[in-house]
């Protein structure tokens, strides 16, 4: 080799490293850009179904869980609580729940439900968007002795009975929302997929 010959095997070398370097440069910074356009977890959580474990529900209790930013309900009612839904048609400003916008077509019956036992419906009162509080007692004293058990909403004074239904004289003027749902298993509820998908 003579003093002015360039030896291009190091040269290869050195231009084959420095690219490498650079194209794994180039891949860590797009990859944060890249990460940046996809949503969070906790946005992809908001409009993602979300999984029940009913067991966990004792007879009487409900259970509260977030679906898209809003608490969603789950009560297991006793045989008590489903037998004093009837009761009280007369009282109710949509007892049979026609109003077809306030719950999927496969709750459109006297309990609202797909499995009689469990109440599924969307925690915001259809007044002005407050919490209503589960009222499960029957006749307390602050309620009066017409009360059946379900749901009062302090901001205003609405009641709903234990299948989220209206009373007649609430500021709110529809039935809670029954949002969409179905059974997984006997134990296992997915709150936010269609029972007919």
């Amino acid at each position: 080799m003579s003093e002015h010959s360039v030896d291009t095997s190091k040269r290869r070398f050195l231009v084959a490293m420095s690219s490498a370097v650079g194209g794994i440069a180039a891949v860590g910074a797009a990859i944060p850009f890249v990460g940046s356009m996809m949503p969070s977890a906790r946005a992809l959580a908001a409009g993602a179904p979300v999984e029940v474990d009913l067991a966990k529900i004792e007879p009487g209790m409900m259970l509260t869980v977030e679906w898209r930013g809003k608490p969603v309900w789950i009560v297991n009612r006793t045989p008590e609580m489903l037998a004093n839904l009837a009761k009280h048609d007369d009282q109710l400003i949509d007892p049979a729940s026609e109003n077809a916008a306030q719950q999927p077509e496969y709750c459109a019956n006297p309990t609202r439900s797909l499995k009689p036992e469990y109440l599924v419906a969307v925690g915001i009162c259809t007044h002005l968007g407050c919490s209503p509080t589960y009222r499960k007692e029957v006749a307390p004293a602050d309620l009066g002795p017409d009360w059946p058990g379900g749901f009062f909403c302090p901001c205003h004074g609405s009641r709903f009975d234990l299948a989220a239904r209206v009373f007649n004289g609430s500021p709110a003027p529809t039935n809670l929302v029954i949002p969409p749902h179905k059974y997984l298993s006997d134990t296992k509820l997915l709150v936010g997929e269609d029972h007919t998908a």
